[in-house]
C-alpha cells in the first residue's frame, strides 16, 4: 500500500473482484493522481474488509458487477464520504431509463421502449432488427440482436429477464453503425478530451457474450468528432442532474441516425475512458478535477 505523504489526499479507486488491480486505464489513472498530489489505492467496492471511511473520497472506476447488485452498490456509494462522480448522479445513470430524461430534454437519442415485468408490451419504433437488453446492465451482458420482438430468441430473453424482476429495454438496430461504427467522446475534468471509434458489438443476430475491455480495444482508433456529434454530447451532459460541472469524467457514445448522430449511451459511472488516447494534459486535468471536487466537498 502506498504511504500517505503529508498533505496528500487519500483516494479509494473503486473496482470489482474481476479487476482488483483496475483495468487497462488503471496505470495511467494512478500515475495522474499521484502527480496531482493524491495517494490512490484500488479497492473492491463490496469487499467487507475495506474501510472506506479512511479515504478522503472515492473515485468510481471498474465496478463492472454492479448491474446485478445495484441496490447494494448505491447504498455503498451513499455511505462513502464522497464519490466521484457524485452518488446522486450514479443513481440516475445506473438505470438506462435516464434515456427518457435526455429525450425529454431534447437530446437526440436512439428510440427506446422499456418493458417492465408484468407491464404492457408496447411498440418498438421503426422496423427491422431490434436490440434487447436489461435497463440496468453493462458490458453487453444479457444483450442480443434479433429480427423483431417476435423472434423466439428475443421473446426468450425478455421472458428470462422479466423472471428475474428486471425491466427490459428494446431499441431498433440502426444499421448506420455497421458502416460508420460507434463514436465515444470522452470528457475529462469538465472539458472534451478525446474520441475513439469502434466497431459494433452486435454484428450477429442472437445473444452475445459479455464483453471485456480487450474485446473493444482491438477495434479502436482515435478520431476527431464532428460538430454535430459534439453538440449531441454537450446537450446530453447539460441534462445530467446537477449539470456537467459536477462530472470529473464522462463518456458519450453516439451512432449514426437517419438525420444525424443520436445518443446510444451516456456513461458517467464505471465507463472505460480510453486514457491511452488522452494527452498527458487531459489526464492531468481529470486528476486535478477529482482532487478539486473532493476538496470542495470536504
Amino acid at each position: 500500500m502506498t504511504t500517505v505523504g503529508r498533505g496528500r489526499m487519500r483516494i479509494g479507486v473503486a473496482t470489482c473482484r474481476a479487476a482488483p488491480d483496475l483495468d487497462e486505464d488503471g496505470p495511467l489513472l494512478l500515475a495522474a493522481l499521484d502527480a496531482a498530489g493524491a495517494d490512490a489505492v484500488p479497492a473492491v467496492w463490496d469487499d467487507p474488509g475495506v474501510d472506506w471511511a479512511r479515504f478522503d473520497g472515492v473515485l468510481v472506476r471498474s465496478t463492472w458487477d454492479y448491474p446485478l447488485h445495484r441496490g447494494a452498490f448505491l447504498s455503498w456509494a451513499r455511505g462513502c464520504r464522497r464519490t466521484v462522480n457524485p452518488a446522486g448522479v450514479l443513481a440516475w445513470n445506473t438505470d438506462k431509463r435516464y434515456l427518457q430524461d435526455l429525450a425529454r430534454a431534447g437530446v437526440p437519442t436512439v428510440p427506446t421502449v422499456f418493458l417492465a415485468p408484468g407491464g404492457p408490451a408496447g411498440g418498438v419504433p421503426g422496423a427491422g432488427d431490434v436490440v434487447v437488453k436489461p435497463a440496468v446492465s453493462g458490458s453487453a451482458a444479457d444483450t442480443g440482436r434479433f429480427a423483431g420482438l417476435s423472434d423466439p430468441g428475443a421473446a426468450a430473453l425478455v421472458a428470462a429477464l422479466h423472471a428475474q424482476g428486471r425491466t427490459v429495454m428494446v431499441q431498433p438496430y440502426l444499421s448506420g453503425i455497421d458502416t460508420q461504427g460507434e463514436t465515444s467522446m470522452v470528457f475529462l475534468g469538465g472539458g472534451f478530451s478525446h474520441a475513439v471509434r469502434r466497431e459494433p458489438l452486435l454484428g450477429d443476430v442472437g445473444v452475445r457474450r459479455a464483453v471485456v475491455v480487450a474485446d473493444v480495444l482491438g477495434t479502436v482508433r482515435r478520431v476527431e468528432p464532428d460538430d454535430a456529434q459534439l453538440a449531441v454530447a454537450r446537450a446530453a451532459l447539460d441534462a445530467v442532474p446537477g449539470g456537467r460541472a459536477a462530472l470529473s469524467y464522462a463518456r458519450v457514445d453516439v451512432i449514426p441516425g437517419d438525420s444525424g448522430p443520436v445518443l446510444l449511451e451516456l456513461e458517467v459511472t464505471d465507463c472505460f475512458l480510453f486514457l491511452a488516447s488522452a494527452t498527458p494534459a487531459g489526464r492531468a486535468q481529470l486528476a486535478e478535477h477529482v482532487l478539486g471536487e473532493l476538496r470542495r466537498e470536504g
